[in-house]
């Protein structure tokens, strides 16, 4: 039908013409923006699909720079604790070097230095932040659990955090079990002493005329094991007196002069003169007293004996046999008074003589028994001769046993007072004290090794748990990275143009354009046919 009122063909050629150049602008929008999709029309389910990767990629990507984070806080905790170690290292030589019975300098200073590491270990610890808890056990950390966000597939979980727990890592001294340790020397001081040899503006021995002295006298048992008695180390007075230090350097040298080995003076943690050693002595204060006003001794103890409890250790109450020192009515001892004792497997019966009223004659008849020195036991008298403790002493582990006899009387007997009748003494097994160990010259050297020992191993395990912590966040970080790439992935094959398929929709849609233009051209010239219809 050839119409002039509706010409479709060049209806058919427009409508054409709108698709392609439709289709053009679409190719040319892919093209430009590098999209597939660039609004919910053109796959809205698509869409749906991509923006869920595209929002874990964003998740996943803030997660790694979390974890990087995690990684450097682990580092920096890390540093500390390698500081800590190397000053464990440190406090075990200066624990070893004051720990050693030969060492011949001064323990205090070497005392100071190790308890200024200690203060050091403490600043570090709180530092990084591993410090302990505030009223917390000595294993709570003030960090407990650095939590690190990571996200992922599960970020809904707990699977999207990497926890790294810290809270038994606490590596200050209280954590460490460091708190309260030192390598000071130790040693006895006398009761009562209010002198503080560390104060730096007191001085000791001052005296105008130098005429006055100060006179430690010891009994004690000499490297050969024999028993010395009343050996005295005197100090001298000088015109200028003497600093706190320099009066204990002057009572060590007495000491050497005097002949007296194994026994040394030091200052100890309450500014008082100190003696110490591995050997059984008892040391008696005596003094010659000055002008008050300028004169000041080393010590103003009101217990003026003391001995060495830092090894084994039995005060025997000694009780007068005969009853002369408390006047009392009891009569005198009819039998001999037996002590067992026991050592290296090795058993050593002491006789008392009941002849022998005073602690000195029972203290004699003790050393006098065969083997018993060679065992290392020794029978000291602390106190006056005739009423003072006999004091049973050994640098071993021994134990005693009393066959008391039934009458009055007894190496462990006690007077009930003046006027009464004596305890006949209490038979059978006699508790012998420990040492003391802040009493031995080494013992809290030794004690401070041992800590450093466990503290070593505490450190270790937070060490290995802060390694670990590293490790962990990079295997998560390792895995949020292959998530990002293969999200980033799957997001591309749906939302990402294909440029090479395009590029040939580019060059299909511009022949389709130009085809519809020029077909519309034939279209739109066709209704002038008519024309030669009507000139016929």
């Amino acid at each position: 039908m050839l119409s002039i009122q509706t010409n479709v063909n060049s209806m058919i050629a427009q409508e054409n013409l709108g698709v392609n150049n439709a289709f053009q602008a679409k190719t040319i929008q892919r093209l430009t923006s590098g999209y597939r999709i660039n609004s919910s029309a053109d796959d809205a389910a698509g869409l749906a699909v991509a923006n869920q990767f595209r929002n874990s990629i964003a998740e996943l990507t803030q997660g790694v720079q979390n974890a990087n984070n995690g990684v450097g806080t682990l580092q920096i905790i890390d540093g500390g604790l390698s500081n800590i170690s190397q000053m464990l290292d440190r406090l075990k030589t200066l624990a070893t070097e004051s720990g050693s019975g030969t060492f011949t300098g001064n323990r205090a200073t070497v005392n100071n230095e190790y308890q200024t590491l200690l203060g050091e270990i403490d600043r570090q610890a709180t530092n990084i932040n591993l410090n302990s808890a505030n009223g917390a056990t000595p294993a709570g950390s003030s960090v407990t659990n650095l939590q690190t966000y990571i996200g992922g597939a599960s970020s809904a979980d707990s699977n999207a955090q990497v926890g790294v727990n810290l809270s038994s890592g606490a590596v200050d001294t209280k954590g460490l079990k460091l708190n309260g340790t030192s390598v000071i020397g130790g040693g006895v001081s006398f009761g009562g002493d209010t002198r503080n040899l560390n104060d730096p503006s007191a001085t000791f021995l001052k005296d105008p005329g130098a005429n006055n002295q100060e006179v430690f006298t010891f009994t004690y048992v000499d490297q050969n094991g024999n028993l010395q008695s009343n050996i005295g180390a005197t100090v001298n007075s000088t015109t200028t007196g003497y600093t706190g230090q320099q009066a204990v350097a002057a009572v060590n040298t007495a000491l050497a002069t005097a002949g007296i080995e194994g026994i040394t003076a030091s200052i100890g943690s309450n500014g008082n003169i100190q003696f110490g050693g591995n050997v059984a002595f008892r040391v008696n204060e005596t003094q010659t007293l000055g002008d008050s006003s300028t004169y000041s001794n080393i010590t103003n103890a009101t217990t003026k004996n003391v001995y060495n409890n830092g090894v084994y250790t039995l005060d025997a109450n000694w009780e007068d046999m005969t009853d002369i020192s408390g006047g009392g009515t009891g009569a005198a001892a009819t039998q001999n008074q037996v002590v067992s004792f026991s050592v290296g497997g090795q058993t050593f019966n002491a006789t008392i003589n009941m002849a022998d009223t005073t602690a000195t004659q029972a203290a004699a008849d003790i050393n006098g028994t065969a083997g018993l020195k060679a065992a290392g036991i020794f029978a000291i008298v602390d106190g006056g001769t005739t009423t003072g403790k006999v004091l049973l002493t050994s640098a071993s582990a021994f134990t005693v046993n009393n066959s008391t006899p039934t009458d009055n009387g007894g190496l462990f007997g006690a007077q009930l007072g003046p006027g009464s009748i004596d305890n006949p003494g209490a038979a059978g097994n006699q508790a012998v004290t420990a040492p003391v160990t802040t009493s031995t010259v080494t013992g809290q050297a030794t004690n401070a090794i041992n800590a450093i020992d466990s503290a070593l191993s505490q450190l270790g395990v937070v060490q290995g748990t802060v390694g670990a912590g590293e490790n962990q966040l990079n295997y998560a970080i390792s895995l949020a990275q292959s998530q990002i790439t293969n999200f980033s992935s799957a997001q591309s094959q749906i939302r990402d143009a294909d440029v090479a398929a395009e590029a040939a929709n580019l060059s299909k849609s511009q022949v389709l354009q130009q085809a519809s233009i020029a077909a519309m051209a034939q279209a739109n010239s066709a209704p002038q046919q008519v024309l030669t219809l009507l000139r016929g």
